[in-house]
Parts: C-alpha cells; structure tokens; sequence
C-alpha cells in the first residue's frame, strides 16, 4: 500500500480509503442501495487492514436504508473495533454529520439536512456510542449548510476538538468559495478549520479540475473521492460482460455512456488492466487528490481492486483517457486547458 499525507497536516493514510456505506443487515439491493451484511464486512475490514489500508469511511446515515433507519454502518463497524486485535488503533476513522437521519423522529424538529451546535454535538454523540469508541479521527459535514453561521458550526467542533475527543474537522461537496469561507472563519478563531474535502470526481465528472482542486491544493486540504466508480460505471468492461449485479441507476448510466466505455475498454485491454483498477489509478494521478473511496460489497470486490496502487499510466494512455472523457473548458478564454498534466499551479 502507498501513503500520502492528509493535506496540510503531517499525518500520512493510505491511498485507498475504504468507504464503509454499503454494510447494513439488509444484504440486498434496495432500490439504488446494496448492503453487505456483517459477516462479510468484517471480512472486507480485516482484509483491508492486512493490505495496509488505513483509512476507513463512513457516516452517520449510512446503513439499513430500505428499512427506513440510520446507523447500522457505523454499528458493524464498531462490533468490529470491538473485537480488538488492535483493530481501532490502526485505523484513522472519518465519519460525517449533518444529513437526516431516518429514525422516526429522532432529531424532532430538527429533523433536516442542517447545522446547529445542539445537532453537531448530537448527531457526533451518536456516532460514539454506534461506534464503541470515545475517539473519532475525522468528521465532516456532509453537505453544505448555507443557513447556519461559521461560529457556531466551529463552537461546536472546537468542543471535541479541545476535549481530545475529536482531531480534524472535513467538508463534503462544498464549493471553492465555500471552503474559503469556511477557512477564513476558522481563522479568525485561531482555529486549524478544513483538513479534508470529500467530492465528487471521476472521468465523468471533472469539473473540480477547474476551482475546487487548485483551491484544496492552495490551501493544504487533503480530497477523498466519493463514488470515485461512478456506481460501478467506470469499473464495467463491456468488451468482457459479466453477470455481477449493478444499481438500478448504473444500468441507465451505461447505456448513458456506452460509447465511450467501450473506447475505455478496449484501452484498458490494451493496457492488460481491467477498468476497474485504470480508473482508480487515473483518479490517483491529480496531486490533488488524497484517496480515492472504494465501496467493495465483497471481499472479492476488494481484494481486485488492491491492484489500482501499483499500476503507473503512461503520458500515452492520460492522454487517450482525455481524448474519451475530456477535461473540462476552461474558465477563461486565455487561461490553459484544464488538463490533470501538467499542473503550473503547484
């Protein structure tokens, strides 16, 4: 496994983050969601951690959806801390707060996508107590909340932060002029602010080339890749079909971009790589970008996609990945192709 530091901070993790948001005790797909139940996710958990991977995702929403609760991934989870072996202390874990949780009621009221002090404090509360643990290593909003104030977001983060319960505070989708913002309001309270931005960014959506990777370049934050498989799109080799299940949404998505993922296929079988492991490796190229977020809904899942860190692409086969799925325009009309290589901004 490789490692690369988490943005600014002097602390290094792996990069693959393995994405926790499919465990849940309903091991079937549910609409656009597949869960794997606890048996398997402690085997994914275990098999991960042999392979060096140290970064872990979750949230607090995640798990069971299609019984209409919330919590059930970050539960497995923290069964699976508790069989010790040392298995807490060896991983950086990262959740996140802010979405509705499912639970009838459970935030009365305030049951909302939003922010205040009262359901930050609340909601992270939760997560200790699923968890098995008084210590989380990252938290990140999960959205943007463009009605709440800086100050009390930061009140309530700082609170854990100073009791030692809590080290570094992320962001999830957010806009470049939204992080800054973010980051100035930290500053102002001689507060670190931002260490990660989880976002989305794939071959098919590379929009973040233009703002919100210069500006998490330019200001020392780490970014993690959500659904970095575009739901399984971008891992499918349609020159080799096979019969594993996709999302409902997947299968619309391929017929979507069925031209160009046979393009991609036939690279990467020009190349000896299944597409699963190039895109991943794609994603790994952009000196913005930390770790990708892998969800393997079996061992098998990720024990194929290890591979992804030891693959090494040529200028040859960047530049015919920007001929299949072009970078974005440029913003300005005298400004440099948006292109992931090279980049004069570092």
């Amino acid at each position: 496994m490789e490692y690369k530091k988490l943005g600014r901070s002097n602390l290094k993790v792996s990069r693959l983050c393995l994405g926790t948001g499919n465990f849940g005790y309903n091991e079937k797909f549910v609409g656009n969601w597949a869960a794997t139940g606890e048996k398997e996710a402690f085997k994914i958990m275990d098999a991960a951690l042999e392979a060096g991977i140290n970064f872990f995702d979750c949230a607090n929403v995640y798990g069971n959806h299609g019984k209409g609760t919330s919590g059930d991934s970050e539960r497995i989870v923290g069964k699976w801390f508790k069989q010790g072996g040392g298995r807490r202390e060896k991983v950086f874990f990262a959740t996140k707060v802010g979405r509705t949780m499912l639970d009838n009621d459970y935030d009365g009221a305030n049951t909302n996508d939003a922010y205040s002090l009262w359901k930050i404090r609340r909601h992270i509360e939760g997560s200790f107590e699923r968890l098995q643990t008084d210590h989380i290593e990252l938290i990140s909003m999960h959205h943007v909340d463009r009605n709440v104030q800086w100050d009390e977001i930061w009140e309530a983060f700082e609170t854990f932060v100073k009791a030692g319960r809590l080290d570094y505070i992320g962001s999830s989708k957010f806009n470049s002029w939204e992080i800054m913002k973010a980051q100035e309001a930290a500053r102002k309270r001689n507060f670190m602010g931002l260490i990660c931005e989880q976002h989305r960014y794939d071959m098919t959506h590379r929009g973040a080339e233009l703002e919100v990777f210069p500006c998490c370049i330019d200001q020392g934050i780490a970014v993690t890749l959500f659904s970095p498989l575009q739901r399984g799109v971008l891992a499918v080799d349609l020159l080799s079909p096979n019969n594993r299940p996709i999302e409902e949404l997947s299968v619309s998505l391929v017929d979507k971009y069925r031209p160009k993922l046979l393009e991609y296929a036939k690279l990467c079988h020009d190349i000896g790589e299944k597409p699963v492991n190039v895109t991943l490796a794609w994603e790994m190229v952009h000196p913005a970008v930390t770790s990708p977020i892998i969800g393997p809904a079996t061992l098998e899942d990720l024990q194929e996609m290890l591979h992804c860190v030891e693959i090494k692409l040529t200028e040859d086969v960047l530049a015919e990945i920007d001929r299949i799925f072009p970078p974005p325009e440029p913003l300005y009309y005298d400004e440099k192709p948006a292109v992931v290589r090279p980049m004069s901004w570092i």
